[in-house]
């Protein structure tokens, strides 16, 4: 049991989730005969004796309180069941004596769940609005899949290399197909909020942090949807790759100031050429009229996700492959294929080898772009089969442009 000085601080926090609960319910429950029977005092009460049940008898008097308000919260509900009160009044009174309880051990936790159950009561009007006019019964399909497929099906799959030369890890590559879907479901919000013009160059931009290949893959499939969303998309996916020069800075400077310092140059150069051709399809899609949105309820296409985690698949195979049979010609060679499935890593692992002065600075550059490289050949892939010719033939271009003008950096100025 906590001392005096922190039971008088969680009796207070106690008292605070009542009243701030309460304000609502008392906000709501109407006047004359026919008011709501709960309101703040009911509220404020009811979260002190939750507080003052756990001093006195510990959870066992709490969960016989809870019982209790329960049921007179059942009896006043039953009582007025031909006005249809709901039950909302009932959870609400029932989640602020168990919080009350909770605030004696947990005040934090318990403050916060406080400001949430709060919240949630405010915001009824604006929560039921979203979901009976907002939301699409596809939207809420798709919501449930991608919930099914991040917190049941990737949980149980296996951390471990599997397949063909071990190259194959069945949890990372489920976690493509959750980027995959996931940035396409950014890309349809942002479309949905600000329209195409904003929404998708933002989208690619943002989700380019999490994954540039899923990004470049979910926007082809946007565009080969509908093609009004061409050139937004197509902004979207070049731009993606500037956060791929950004997190490569990050990393790198984590790891070895030395290598970011040799490689700064074609860095910079090649984000700059992203950001220029991304700038000008952004540019395009604003002053071109969308004439037909995404059709709504559709966020993302989970066929379109699993024939993106396949191609991985057989790209990481087929770089495994080539290692067990030409072996580990150098850092060359390890890192460009690498670079077919990730940049950061092989990057992470060159800039590792010049902090431990196993490699001098000056000689990581080519490996690290080597593997950009490669990464850029996957994105080409994907912007393939994901976008069709007419994406493809726009984005393409530009990747070639950004690896160009990395290369010429370290050409020119390494």
């Amino acid at each position: 049991m906590p001392d005096l000085n922190s039971l008088v601080l969680n009796l207070a926090v106690a008292l605070g989730i009542g009243l701030l609960i309460g304000i609502d319910r008392e906000r709501r429950k109407g006047d004359g005969p026919g008011r709501a029977p709960a309101g703040i005092r009911t509220f404020t009460i009811t979260s002190l004796c939750g507080a003052i049940a756990v001093i006195v008898g510990g959870d066992l008097l709490l969960a016989v309180v809870t019982v209790g308000v329960f049921a007179m919260a059942g009896l006043a509900y039953w009582q007025a069941r031909s006005q249809d009160p709901g039950l909302t009044t009932v959870a609400a009174l029932v989640a602020t004596v168990l919080l009350g309880g909770l605030a004696i051990h947990e005040p934090a936790l318990a403050a916060g769940l406080g400001v949430i159950v709060a919240g949630l009561l405010t915001a009824r009007t604006a929560i039921h609005r979203f979901v009976r006019s907002a939301l699409t019964e596809g939207e809420v399909r798709d919501g449930l899949i991608f919930a099914g497929a991040t917190l049941v099906v990737l949980p149980l799959l296996p951390d471990k290399a599997i397949g063909p030369y071990g190259a194959l890890n069945p949890r990372m590559i489920w976690i493509v197909v959750v980027l995959v879907m996931g940035v396409s479901a950014l890309g349809y919000i942002a479309v949905r909020l600000m329209g195409a013009r904003f929404g998708l160059p933002l989208a690619g931009l943002a989700s380019g942090f999490i994954s540039s290949v899923a990004t470049i893959g979910a926007m082809g499939a946007r565009a080969a949807k509908n093609g009004d969303l061409l050139r937004p998309a197509v902004a979207g996916a070049v731009l993606s790759t500037v956060a791929t020069f950004v997190q490569l800075v990050v990393l790198l400077a984590a790891t070895s100031t030395a290598t970011l310092l040799a490689l700064s140059v074609p860095l910079a150069c090649g984000g700059v050429a992203a950001l220029l051709y991304g700038g000008v399809f952004t540019g395009l899609a604003l002053q071109h009229k969308v004439e037909q949105q995404d059709e709504a309820g559709h966020a993302f296409s989970l066929k379109s996700a699993l024939l993106f985690a396949a191609l991985l698949s057989v790209i990481l195979v087929a770089s495994a492959a080539l290692e067990d049979w030409f072996g580990n010609a150098g850092v060359l060679a390890v890192a460009g294929l690498a670079g077919f499935a990730d940049t950061h890593s092989p990057a992470i692992s060159v800039a590792s080898l010049v902090a431990s002065n196993r490699l001098d600075a000056p000689d990581a550059v080519i490996p690290i772009l080597a593997a950009v490289t490669t990464n850029t050949l996957t994105k080409a892939i994907f912007a393939i089969t994901g976008g069709g010719s007419a994406f493809a033939v726009r984005v393409i271009p530009g990747l070639i442009l950004v690896l160009a003008a990395a290369w010429a950096g370290a050409r020119f100025f390494g």
